[in-house]
């Protein structure tokens, strides 16, 4: 499947600001949303495929920090490139700490700016990458019966089919079916690729495994 094109959000009350870095952004080929403030953002939401947010850290209502914090209590990835006119070392270190791609002071040269976009970008395509994988291996595992699940939390933990069986009190021959079965729908055959992907569900032997 064709990726969905690259997007750069723009949050900037300046409005000839906005326009200047939306040229910059479009002149090398990116889609630009342009947006006046946080609330905007919340109205037309995020678009498909990668994108990377350019923040001004001084907005009317809430600050582009106070806003990078929600989105960081909300579990919400969306890599941020703070620009400001008023910037301070204690308010970088505070971007950066919380997980910013870049904080540029205004005037910045387009070159920083579209480097450190470039860097959001690809942020944003490997958690992007790895959200679809993990919600294939998602898939897999809720195909699983609620036995399958319990016998695939203690295989990778690399106890033996009768030690298994001594576990669950099932005979040593039905906890190879399900251990083959389990293999079979998660689609693989080796039991360090089945570990890596009970570590991407974090499963737990001895906890319910009906729901993740």
């Amino acid at each position: 499947m064709t990726e969905a094109p690259a997007t750069i959000i723009v949050i900037d009350d300046d409005p000839e600001i906005r326009e200047a870095l939306g040229s910059l952004l479009r002149s090398v080929g990116f889609a630009v949303n342009l947006l006046a403030s946080v609330g905007d953002f919340l109205r037309s939401g995020r678009p498909n495929g990668p994108t990377c947010l350019v923040l001004d850290v001084r907005l009317p209502g809430q600050s582009g920090l106070d806003f990078q914090l929600e989105l960081s209590r909300e579990n919400i990835q969306l890599p941020i490139v703070f620009i400001t006119g008023h910037g301070d070392i204690p308010m970088s270190v505070k971007a950066m700490k919380g997980g910013a791609v870049e904080f540029l002071t205004k005037p910045f040269r387009d070159q920083d700016l579209l480097d450190a976009v470039h860097v959001g970008l690809a942020r944003d395509r490997a958690w992007l990458e790895n959200e679809k994988a993990l919600a294939t291996v998602r898939a897999r595992f809720d195909s699983l019966t609620p036995r399958e699940r319990e016998v695939m939390a203690l295989v990778v933990t690399g106890r033996p089919n009768k030690q298994i069986a001594g576990d669950l009190g099932v005979s040593e021959i039905t906890v190879k079916v399900h251990r083959s079965q389990v293999m079979q729908k998660m689609g693989t055959r080796s039991l360090p690729e089945l570990a890596r992907m009970a570590d991407k569900l974090m499963l737990a032997p001895g906890k319910p495994q009906t729901q993740l």
